[in-house]
């Protein structure tokens, strides 16, 4: 086994634990979009193009309430606009690489590829080492779209009586547990949600979900600096 093949394969066998829960949440995806009136095609044609759980989610949210496109755009943009930080970090390790590389690359930049390969490419001295990453996403990238297809199927056989666009704020409510530990999560949380909630038919253009993530984020700037003060 060559060398970058090597490196490649570490980086699916170590982001492999981090892709169960990414399952459930695929599937749930496809049902939700079928469910809500999206044809087979495009939505395979989402998780490729965007290929964003969180983004594709909210994308759903807002299109089945009949937010504006500029409203839609926007809201995908501002969740995946954490790529950029990702980017970013990982610039040291890549800065060497030829533009075609590094478009592949940013590509495949998921939360769990991120997540596993910057450590590795922080320890690792190897000048292919980017092969771990290309492997990580890689394999975020096949569940996704596999567990995409799976929901596509399924949600073509449940009825749609169902109503199933509750699994939607459930499957948000999963991914925030880990940030319930500390106070100034819970407070933004509080009032992110707060803002949603009652922003959703009185803010206009249904950009109830901008002006919620706004808020989320000037309090937790004051918060930030009001215990900074303290400690100092």
């Amino acid at each position: 086994m060559n060398n970058k093949l090597k490196i490649f394969s570490k980086g699916i066998f170590d982001v492999s634990p981090l892709m169960i829960p990414v399952v459930p949440f695929g599937i749930i995806f496809g049902v939700l979009a079928i469910d809500m009136g999206l044809t087979p095609y495009l939505t395979m044609a989402m998780s490729i193009i965007i290929f964003g759980g969180a983004s594709q989610i909210i994308f759903l949210q807002l299109f089945s309430s009949g937010a504006s496109s500029l409203v839609i755009l926007s809201s995908v943009g501002a969740v995946n606009s954490r790529h950029l930080l990702y980017g970013a970090v990982l610039s040291e390790h890549l800065s060497g690489l030829r533009l075609t590389w590094k478009i592949i690359v940013s590509y495949f930049l998921v939360d769990q590829a991120f997540i596993i390969s910057n450590d590795y490419l922080k320890k690792s001295k190897d000048e292919n080492k980017y092969f771990h990453l290309l492997g990580s996403g890689f394999t975020c990238w096949f569940i996704w779209q596999i567990t995409t297809f799976l929901g596509i199927i399924l949600g073509s056989i449940i009825p749609a009586k169902l109503g199933l666009t509750f699994a939607i704020p459930l499957t948000f409510l999963a991914l925030l547990v880990n940030d319930f530990r500390k106070l100034i999560n819970v407070i933004v949380i509080i009032v992110s949600g707060t803002v949603a909630t009652f922003g959703y038919q009185t803010i206009p253009f249904k950009a109830y979900v901008i002006v919620a993530a706004l808020s989320g984020l000037f309090v937790a700037f004051i918060l930030t600096k009001f215990i900074g003060k303290k400690n100092d």
